[in-house]
């Protein structure tokens, strides 16, 4: 599904190639990675130039470029000169990755910052809505995330409970996987995985298919068995910067994301931040009696 044609914040443009970039064919993900390594020159170069060095041809850059959401190479071009004006006015005060303290901090909140502007480029809307209905209809809410993604999962699950929805994270990969297998046709299994690939996730999402469960996937890439595995995919930008190796724009993006989520099926279900409140005083002291 092409993205809709919609500017990305300023400083966000190639933070919204990355979150897309996944879900294209190998020739088109050329002509991203070329945007993304070399952004400064392909805001001066011509789509035959991009072609060249991405070794593909000129209608496949244009292609691409729509794919990404943009309207056309000419878009992308305008979209990154202008990022790279604004990165030029405030570069006396850029930091670096090498920098140590306090400027390591700001390094890193800048990056997170610039990766959750270009999270949501990928996500398509449609399928937001229809898992926001199937979550807020569901009786019981399984939710299974495992490695990095499994606070994260645990975290949405708390927030559920606290709205007074039925929602439940075992930790224990075998509990999961019999916990997901005793569902029903009016459940839910939300499945979180940064790279859709775990296995140790996909066995539970596997078993509630089996048991006629919705499942609906949370990832950062839109070719993957998890999608591939959900009634309902839902597909995030996971952030590529100097600290996305280390998880740092994956994390934050993706709880971000499920906070979210959990937000609109709670407006859905006609709750509100002051039930959530109101719960929230009742557990406090069996938590720290």
């Amino acid at each position: 599904m092409t993205a809709s044609p919609i500017d990305p914040p300023v400083g966000a443009t190639l933070s919204a190639i990355r979150a897309v970039a996944p879900k294209l064919a190998p020739s088109e993900r050329r002509v991203a990675d070329v945007c993304v390594e070399r952004p400064r020159d392909v805001a001066w170069w011509s789509a035959a130039d991009v072609a060249e060095h991405a070794e593909t041809s000129t209608a496949t850059v244009i292609r691409a470029c729509q794919n990404l959401g943009f309207k056309g190479f000419q878009h992308l071009r305008m979209l990154l000169l202008r990022d790279l004006g604004s990165a030029d006015t405030g570069s006396a005060g850029a930091l670096t990755v090498e920098e140590n303290g306090a400027g390591l901090v700001r390094a890193v909140f800048g990056e997170l910052a610039t990766d959750l502007a270009g999270a949501l480029a990928p996500l398509d809307e449609d399928s937001f809505e229809r898992a926001v209905r199937a979550l807020a209809e569901a009786e019981r809410v399984l939710v299974v995330g495992n490695g990095s993604s499994g606070p994260s999962a645990a975290a949405v699950a708390v927030r559920f409970i606290l709205n007074g929805r039925h929602a439940e994270a075992p930790t224990d990969a075998v509990i999961q996987q019999l916990t997901a297998g005793h569902l029903t046709s009016r459940d839910v299994c939300l499945a979180v995985s940064d790279s859709g690939l775990n296995s140790v996730t996909l066995r539970p999402v596997e078993a509630a298919r089996a048991a006629g469960a919705t499942v609906i996937g949370v990832t950062s890439y839109a070719r993957s068995t998890l999608v591939e595995k959900s009634d309902i995919g839902l597909v995030i930008g996971g952030g590529s910067g100097p600290w996305g190796g280390l998880g740092a724009s994956a994390t934050v993006v993706q709880l971000a994301f499920l906070i979210s989520l959990q937000i609109a099926v709670c407006r859905a279900r006609g709750g509100s931040a002051e039930a959530a409140a109101e719960t929230f005083k009742q557990i406090v002291p069996l938590i720290h009696p």
